[in-house]
């Protein structure tokens, strides 16, 4: 029972990871905060659906269509499509029209669907007609090498490119890491010290709030509801 995720990381700058999934006796998963977008195809009963999936600013309950199979591309912080400000999509998506089995349309264009081993194919042409875009501010911070610019323009720069702030989306991501941590194994005391938690009902808020789950809970091999995606990142 439940979501079976197959993921592979890329070498584009534009994409973080790749995956697909199928699900099987299971109506609904717990969503856990991302600060990434997606892009995301499936296919049910016959019928290819396509979406923009935005940011997550917290966890929530997802319903999951049953006997799917999934393909998404989640973007590295920074990459984004202008004309759909990503500030809109936050806790959002925005459906594809006219999708089939063997194109979608955006944009004003036909594109192929990826497969899961060529998805860079799908963005090197995106990139190419500008319909998507890194920002270099971010991806300069992300690197480790500052820009010259204020941090006034660092803050404005990556609202514009995540639809988060550039806390929103460190409190995210270290309680994603908090949560593969625990998942494996390592006691919560050792996971505060290492992530530089306040204390151990700190971390606690952090999960109930981005993952939506106890660390008791991430201990579970076999819960009742799935986790989304959860990657190492």
């Amino acid at each position: 029972m439940g979501l079976d995720f197959e993921i592979r990381p890329s070498d584009s700058p534009y994409i973080e990871r790749v995956w697909r999934s199928r699900s099987h006796d299971v109506d609904q998963m717990t969503s856990v905060a991302t600060s990434r977008w997606y892009l995301v195809f499936w296919e049910r009963a016959g019928r290819t659906h396509a979406a923009v999936q935005g940011p997550e600013s917290r966890a929530s309950t997802a319903p999951v269509p049953e006997d799917a199979a999934f393909l998404g591309i989640a973007f590295s912080l920074g990459t984004s499509m202008p004309h759909l400000p990503i500030h809109r999509l936050v806790d959002g998506f925005a459906e594809i029209p006219d999708t089939t089995r063997r194109s979608f349309w955006l944009k004003g264009s036909t594109w192929s669907l990826p497969g899961y081993g060529d998805a860079e194919l799908l963005v090197r042409r995106m990139v190419r007609e500008e319909v998507l875009v890194r920002d270099p501010v971010v991806a300069a911070v992300l690197g480790g090498r500052p820009p010259k610019v204020s941090e006034r323009t660092v803050q404005r720069r990556f609202v514009a490119s995540t639809g988060l702030t550039r806390g929103a989306v460190r409190r995210i991501d270290r309680a994603r890491r908090a949560a593969i941590l625990l998942r494996d194994g390592v006691p919560a005391g050792e996971v505060v010290h290492r992530l530089g938690y306040f204390d151990q009902p700190h971390l606690a808020r952090s999960l109930t709030r981005y993952i939506g789950r106890t660390a008791g809970r991430l201990g579970d091999r076999s819960p009742a509801e799935p986790l989304s995606l959860l990657y190492k990142t």
